[in-house]
């Protein structure tokens, strides 16, 4: 069921796109920072076995970088699913990777939306009180067949190399 487990191409600029700060509003009009979530809807949630395909793909990645990674797998409700977490891996990343996958999960969209949303400043700051997410990039929903599945969250680096590290776990499944 899983065979076709992809990444929507492009799917951080796919679901983040129409996302982005507005820029024109009508004249009286209150600003609306960001636009409706994306309407994709979620499917049968991941199974361990995907997981531990995607995790491993993500694992290869992080080595070949020499980066020490921790990688989460969420289902469709944020639920853990599995969990990796290389030798010599900060341990503040456990927690972090685990709430990017949550955050792109329930919120059908990359974490580095609400990162870019906060720097945005502005109305853009109230993201850091939106329970359940964490404005850090390095989280990505993972898509199969058109809907959500589940999502991956990667921490130990930079926020770019945990977003690099994640989409070659995401996309290796296709």
């Amino acid at each position: 069921m899983f065979k076709k487990l992809w990444l929507i191409a492009g799917v951080a600029s796919a679901l983040a796109a129409p996302l982005a700060l507005s820029q024109t509003a009508a004249p009286n009009a209150p600003a609306v920072p960001f636009a409706a979530p994306p309407q994709m809807p979620y499917g049968l949630s991941i199974n361990v076995d995907k997981a531990k395909t995607i995790a491993e793909a993500s694992v290869a990645e992080a080595k070949k970088n020499n980066l020490n990674m921790a990688i989460a797998i969420v289902d469709t409700g944020g639920y853990l699913v599995y969990f990796e977490k290389m030798n010599n891996t900060q341990t503040g990343s456990v927690q972090l990777a685990i709430e990017k996958a949550q955050t792109s999960a329930l919120f059908r969209r990359p974490s580095k939306v609400f990162q870019d949303g906060v720097a945005a400043g502005g109305e853009g700051l109230r993201l850091l009180r939106l329970t359940g997410t964490i404005p850090i990039e390095g989280g990505i929903p993972l898509v199969a067949n058109g809907t959500i599945v589940g999502a991956i969250g990667v921490s130990g680096g930079s926020g770019a190399q945990d977003n690099m590290v994640a989409t070659a776990g995401a996309t290796s499944a296709r």
